[in-house]
């Protein structure tokens, strides 16, 4: 089994605040695993997305002990463009993602900043439109689209930059039961690809594809046991 995912006794508390959100996380996740992690608001669950991608400490300020890894490598060592073609992350709120005339453009945007060749561009973009199942969209404006639509387009254009690791923090929250099935598709056939899938999340009901659920509680990580 390959650990994709390897957090070691990690600390973090904001810039200005007296007290650390994270207090000694331990976990793990593996290839081709569907992680969830699951608590209340302001338990820190976000951050812990924001460690694993290095927009924390890098970006969002603060005291930091601990150890973040993914694929073996410590995060604090590795630059956030080289981050974002290793993890990718997928937020609540699509609008703040999307941001090209196209679907097209939008998903075409990362792999045109990493200057790849038109050729290459060309299969990204092609591939992720039929994984997302969104190709009869490609020339429609994102704004034109529903919020399961757009949540899909953000996640083809996260998917674009082929990362190993995928995190849907809060992904489901805005939309609506039909978004959230063909959401749920896409994951299950990323972790049919192999790849390693972080869900955050409180609403349970967005949790029946998880492998795993884990409860992050005063800081901590604990084996969920069906309460909050």
């Amino acid at each position: 089994m390959i650990v994709t995912v390897e957090i070691e006794n990690l600390f973090f508390k904001y810039k200005g605040q007296n007290d650390y959100i994270l207090r000694g996380v331990n976990l793990r996740a593996n290839k081709g695993e569907v992680l969830a992690i699951v608590g209340l608001s302001g338990n820190g669950k976000s951050t812990i997305c924001y460690t694993l991608n290095g927009i924390v400490p890098n970006t969002l300020k603060g005291d930091m002990k601990g150890s973040v890894k993914i694929l073996g490598n410590q995060v604090r060592d590795m630059n956030i463009s080289e981050l974002a073609t290793i993890i990718g992350v997928v937020f609540q709120d699509p609008d703040t993602q999307l941001f090209s005339p196209t679907v097209e453009d939008e998903i075409a945007f990362g792999p045109e900043n990493l200057c790849l060749i038109r050729e290459e561009m060309e299969k990204r973009v092609e591939k992720v439109l039929k994984l997302t199942g969104m190709e009869a969209y490609r020339y429609e404006n994102p704004n034109n689209l529903s919020g399961g639509e757009k949540q899909l387009i953000a996640l083809g254009a996260v998917l674009s930059l082929e990362p190993e690791i995928l995190v849907f923090d809060e992904a489901m929250a805005q939309i609506d039961d039909k978004g959230k099935k063909r959401i749920k598709s896409v994951i299950k056939r990323l972790k049919e690809n192999g790849k390693t899938i972080i869900m955050i999340d409180h609403d349970f009901n967005n949790l029946d594809i998880a492998d795993r659920v884990v409860l992050l509680k005063d800081g901590r990580i604990y084996d969920f046991k069906g309460e909050l």
